[in-house]
């Protein structure tokens, strides 16, 4: 079965849905997304999710398209529709469509939806995490609100491409006093030699990662000890384990940086347990 995709109110076939060329998702990035993960047929974490996505509005000061129930409706209708038993959902949503101008469109001007799900093969996120993948540093770039998660994602792309040009899968963003933010898709983790987990605590320069914030929960039930503080690279190499957190990779270990190895260049037990225990945290919808 082809796939199809939601746009303003209609489902459409996944390769003749579009949207307007004056549409401000295209014209300036000026709009928001998510990414949710599909699990056995049900969503993890949608609420999570959704409420993130109206902060995300509320800071641009864009309205929501459909009430949250009928938005609901909407993404499980998604996975229903493109039979989609493990993969992700992918919503966006813009300001619209408007003549083009910096400033922002006439008042009542109605606020764009796209919604799409693909599956994705579990089966090659659980064999990556067995080997543990590797990462490159790159310098910080982006704007100084990226807990909003908008879709200008410039900077993010040109640092995926300097890692898969590396033979890495993800990119590290380094600010300028040398401390991880986070991961071009991904929150960024370490554990350190005492046993410690740490990831940067959120502000503005991180996304408060979903994912994120059900690992707090996992290392809470586990018994771990959690310390939200910028960490160094030098010190990610010198750390007992390094892993990332996002949607669409659960707990993924990290096992190289920048070429040189991390913890004897394998996979270690705490992301593992992680990892494992993840699914008994989150929400299922």
């Amino acid at each position: 079965m082809s796939r199809v995709v939601y746009v303003n109110g209609q489902w459409r076939p996944f390769r003749s849905a579009v949207v307007h060329v004056e549409d401000r998702g295209y014209q300036f990035a000026d709009g928001v997304y998510e990414v949710c993960e599909v699990r056995g047929g049900r969503l993890v974490d949608e609420r999570r999710h959704t409420d993130r996505l109206v902060r995300s509005l509320s800071e641009l000061r864009i309205s929501l398209p459909l009430p949250l129930s009928a938005l609901s409706v909407v993404l499980h209708e998604a996975v229903r529709r493109n039979r989609v038993r493990d993969g992700l959902v992918y919503l966006q949503v813009t300001r619209g469509v408007a003549r083009r101008d910096h400033g922002f469109p006439p008042p009542g001007t109605r606020p764009s939806l796209v919604v799409s799900a693909k599956r994705i093969d579990p089966a090659a996120g659980e064999a990556a995490a067995r080997a543990g993948i590797a990462v490159v540093t790159v310098p910080e770039t982006r704007w100084a609100r990226v807990d909003i998660k908008a879709i200008a994602l410039l900077p993010n792309v040109l640092a995926k491409q300097a890692a898969r040009e590396q033979g890495a899968r993800e990119a590290w963003f380094v600010d300028r006093d040398g401390f991880v933010t986070e991961g071009a898709s991904s929150n960024a983790w370490i554990v350190t030699g005492q046993g410690e987990l740490a990831t940067r605590p959120v502000g503005p320069d991180i996304l408060r990662g979903i994912s994120r914030e059900v690992v707090k929960e996992v290392a809470a039930a586990a018994g771990l000890t959690l310390v939200e503080r910028p960490f160094t690279v030098a010190e990610a190499l010198a750390a007992r384990e390094a892993f990332v957190t996002a949607a669409s990779q659960i707990v993924m270990p990290v096992v190289r940086i920048d070429g040189h190895p991390v913890a004897g260049g394998a996979p270690g037990p705490v992301a593992a347990r992680l990892r494992a225990a993840f699914h008994r945290h989150a929400e299922f919808s």
